[in-house]
Order: structure tokens, then C-alpha cells, then sequence
């Protein structure tokens, strides 16, 4: 398991279908990250879902009204059960955690898709939030609550 974008090879561009995976938007810097690695990904040619809960879309396309940055959306129960019924399938998945419940979304993320996961575990509790982590992906951590600019270093690393 890669345990920070420095040792995690950087995703090159060529068109791709990237699914961003948002839980419950209790830490501020969620949206911001949301939008400007769904930015990233479009700019590089990359067709882009984001899944959330009610309250994470919501913030996304209050955010985006135009849907510049972000275009399709789905509910975040709706995609894994699309996935795990072999409906719908990506090939990146960046799965947002800040809390148990996130980590479980992305775990649930390797067992049923064969996208390539990253995890960008964030918060006050990033660091032990990170040891939980028990299946293949690659983490970005940041303890990153108010300020994006930890995580958006990550995402410039890893995002090319």
C-alpha cells in the first residue's frame, strides 16, 4: 500500500471515466478539493461522475452552477449498487474520507470496481484515520480542515 502521493505514480492523461466519491461534507476544505480535482481531471481530457451524499451535491453544484467542473452526478448508494450489479464501472476512483465512514466507501470502492483507487484521508484525524486503512489503494493524506493547499499539492503530484 502507497502511503503519499510522492510514492504513488503519477495518472496520465488519455481520455479516462473517473468517479469522485464525496461522504457527508462536515469538513470544509471537501468541496473545494471536489472541484478543483474534478478541474484537473477535465482538463486533462477525463470524463468525470462525482457520487455523493444529498448534502455533498448539493454543495458541488451550489458551487458549480454552470457544471464547469463538475458534470454528471448520481447519489453515492445509487453508484455502488450500479457498480457492484456490473452496470457501471470507471477507471479512477478518488474516494474523500474524513472520518470511518469514508474509509468504509472506499473499502467497499476496492472489493466491487476495478478502478484504480486513491483515498484522500483528511481532517484533524488524518493520520490515524490513515493506519485504518486495510485494502489496496493509494493514500494522499493531508490533516487538511480549513486549508486545501496540503491536498491540492497531493492532487498536483499525482494528477498529471
Amino acid at each position: 500500500m502507497e502511503s503519499s502521493a510522492e510514492k504513488a505514480s503519477e495518472t496520465r492523461s488519455g481520455k479516462k471515466r473517473s468517479l469522485l466519491l464525496l461522504g457527508c461534507p462536515e469538513v470544509p476544505v471537501q468541496t473545494s478539493i471536489a472541484l478543483y480535482l474534478a478541474f484537473r481531471l477535465r482538463e486533462r481530457g477525463d470524463d468525470v461522475v462525482v457520487a455523493g451524499t444529498g448534502a455533498a451535491l448539493k454543495l458541488t453544484k451550489l458551487a458549480d452552477p454552470m457544471g464547469h467542473y463538475i458534470g454528471e452526478t448520481m447519489n453515492i448508494d445509487r453508484c455502488i449498487a450500479s457498480i457492484s450489479e456490473g452496470k457501471i464501472d470507471f477507471d479512477l476512483c478518488f474516494a474523500f474520507a474524513h472520518s470511518d465512514a469514508g474509509i468504509t466507501y472506499a473499502g467497499t470502492m476496492s472489493y466491487i470496481s476495478g478502478a484504480e483507487l486513491f483515498v484522500l484521508i483528511f481532517g484533524r484525524g488524518a493520520e490515524e484515520l490513515e493506519k485504518t486503512v486495510e485494502f489496496d489503494c493509494r493514500k494522499l493524506v493531508a490533516k487538511a480542515v480549513h486549508d486545501p493547499i496540503p491536498l491540492k499539492k497531493l492532487i498536483d503530484e499525482v494528477v498529471a
